[in-house]
């Protein structure tokens, strides 16, 4: 996946929803319909980039249906689009669909769980730069925080299709084991083959677990169990590369876990995208200018959301 590739012509398409359905307490997958000019523009989509979604015309849910900590932000207007990776893309024929991981967390994101098949939304992108992979490596990391997920998932397909003979191994952490955003049931006899999310089995790759209360995997850290599988790794560093997506604290774990073994990673960063290609400059990221102890700031939407980790600054 080349810089190039990842440089699709951008534009304002609709697409149809074809299914929305809920996978969990407050997750949802989103599968979409792209035709014509936007099929074309998106089925070239990398994983790591990412769309800016028209939600404003959407209808807020029957007054049960809204969590009653969200009682009071539902009535909030929706002024701006809101940026999401895909999770999927599948280009067929003349068609391009994709499916969005979204969690309920505001007004916008619980007017999307209205949406139903036929419904048309109003789409910005691709955006911003996705994942790449250097030349040389022979085992990829995926380490996945909460609803990191996303992007990864999509990564994970193209890297089994693209590079085949590329060992993929994921991390997926969450604070509990309901907090995982996965469609199945987590089961144990899965988890103890080692192939304990289905989002990640289907293409035939490992995915290990880590909870922060132990309710499922690994009793910790998701970058501990990172870090252990690192330290009985045969691989020479140099042919591996790191992919991270999910909270900041994490993302900087992982950057210092890379730096300490000379391993390349490359970090999914997010930011509130209030235009989604750098016009409005709210997304700031400080990164370090080359090798120098100075800092300049990149655009979260422009520059990445996908960032070297050798030039972020936590």
């Amino acid at each position: 996946m080349s810089e190039e590739q990842t440089a699709n012509v951008k534009g304002v398409f609709d697409a149809v929803v074809f299914f929305n359905k809920q996978i969990g307490k407050r997750f949802y997958r989103l599968g979409l319909e792209f035709s014509g000019a936007g099929a074309e523009a998106f089925g070239n989509f990398r994983p790591g980039q990412f769309a800016q979604l028209d939600l404003r015309g959407i209808a807020l849910p029957d007054g049960e249906s809204v969590p009653a900590e969200l009682a009071d932000a539902a009535q909030r207007k929706i002024l701006l689009r809101r940026p999401f990776s895909f999770a999927d893309v599948t280009k067929k024929d003349n068609k391009t669909r994709v499916e969005i991981l979204y969690c309920v967390v505001g007004p916008a994101s619980l007017r999307m769980t209205t949406l139903v098949a036929g419904n048309s939304v109003n789409i910005i992108g691709p955006l911003g730069n996705g994942f790449g992979v250097p030349e040389g490596k022979e085992t990829a990391l995926l380490v996945v925080g909460g609803m990191g997920a996303g992007p990864l998932e999509c990564l994970a397909k193209v890297l089994t299709a693209d590079y085949p003979t590329m060992e993929v191994v994921a991390f997926a952490g969450a604070r509990t084991a309901k907090e995982l955003p996965f469609e199945r049931q987590l089961d144990a006899i899965s988890q103890q083959l080692g192939f304990a999310v289905p989002e990640f089995s289907k293409y035939g790759i490992e995915s290990l677990l880590a909870t922060d209360d132990g309710s499922a995997g690994h009793h910790g850290m998701v970058t501990e169990l990172a870090a252990e599988w690192l330290g009985k790794c045969s691989t020479a560093n140099e042919k591996i590369i790191i992919y991270a997506c999910g909270p900041e604290q994490m993302l900087s774990r992982v950057a210092e876990i890379a730096k300490g073994k000379n391993i390349d990673c490359q970090l999914s960063m997010e930011r509130r995208m209030a235009c989604g290609f750098g016009v409005c400059q709210s997304c700031a990221v400080e990164c370090r200018a080359g090798d120098s102890n100075e800092t300049i700031y990149k655009l979260c939407c422009k520059d990445g959301p996908v960032f070297d980790a050798k030039e972020v600054v936590f």
